[in-house]
């Protein structure tokens, strides 16, 4: 029989706790027949006896208390765990878990977060930054719902929602011989002080893809894994670069850096939603995605 039966664990609980084998089987909708076979089979299987029947109301044996505790504290567990499970499920149908690149950029993320928090306040916004490889993985080992990445890569595991194009652009300091320029041709950046990304990097990738089909070569004096360590570096006269109008406009309101069109519209940064294929998203999550394509994409004239 099966002792671990939550039915047969709460009758046998029941009828200790009434001393009554018909008063057990009253309230939970059985025969009392049925409950004096139960407690028969419990006592076969167990070998030993479970109550004692020859008194009225009914008396438990030492084994029938035992057992008695148990069916109580496992139907306690039982309830204990549909309680918060059910805490878990409503908590995990309300959260979003994103695991974006750096250079998304902390400020444009807080925007979305207010927008989302105002159009589904009972949702819960768990943002974490990291490397471009530890996004993937953190999609793949479902650490996070969604990732945010550049240059996004489909594969067997992984799908891509295509999410924008960020237009790229020659980064100067406001005292660089180029700084007046609204544009610059390809051709004008031969031997230019140039500050790159790690060739690692998939932006590095592209970026010395531009530079080659152009016949450009550049004097590269430096090199960085991150947005943030290039901006500076440009900022502080070291020499340009090539990066996402969208991540330098906290700078240009600054007076710190410049950004000059290239003539070069095949030039851009594509950002994508990545998430594991066939997953299903609850009703909270669709909504950020939704909120994402939202967005609005950076446009030259915006940089001034």
């Amino acid at each position: 029989m099966d002792l671990m039966n939550y039915e047969n664990l709460k009758l046998f609980r029941d009828v200790t706790q009434m001393r009554s084998l018909s008063r057990a089987a009253a309230a939970n909708g059985v025969s009392q027949s049925a409950v004096t076979q139960q407690v028969q089979e419990l006592e076969r299987a167990f070998g030993i006896g479970l109550l004692d029947r020859a008194n009225r109301p009914l008396t438990v044996t030492a084994a029938g208390r035992l057992y008695a505790d148990f069916c109580r504290d496992v139907l306690r567990r039982r309830d204990e765990f549909l309680v918060e499970l059910e805490q878990v499920k409503q908590h995990s149908l309300g959260t979003v878990r994103v695991a974006s690149i750096y250079s998304v950029g902390l400020s444009e993320m807080v925007e979305i977060e207010q927008e989302f928090a105002r159009r589904v306040p009972s949702a819960c916004l768990e943002v974490e930054y990291l490397r471009p490889e530890r996004v993937y993985a953190a999609v793949l080992a479902d650490e996070a719902d969604l990732g945010l990445v550049s240059y996004p890569e489909p594969s067997r595991e992984i799908t891509v929602i295509p999410w924008r194009k960020e237009e790229m652009v020659l980064a100067a300091s406001p005292y660089h011989p180029l700084a007046g320029r609204a544009q610059v041709a390809p051709e004008e950046l031969k031997g230019v002080e140039f500050i790159g990304f790690d060739r690692e990097l998939p932006i590095a990738r592209e970026v010395n893809r531009f530079l080659k089909d152009h016949n450009i070569e550049v004097n590269h004096t430096l090199h960085f894994d991150n947005l943030q360590m290039i901006k500076e570096a440009v900022a502080h006269r070291a020499g340009v670069s090539i990066m996402p109008a969208r991540i330098m406009f906290e700078e240009m309101a600054q007076g710190r850096l410049v950004a000059i069109a290239i003539d070069a519209p095949e030039l851009y940064r594509p950002l994508g939603i990545i998430h594991r294929r066939k997953k299903r998203f609850h009703q909270v999550a669709q909504a950020f995605i939704a909120l994402l394509c939202e967005s609005p994409k950076p446009e030259l004239g915006l940089i001034s």
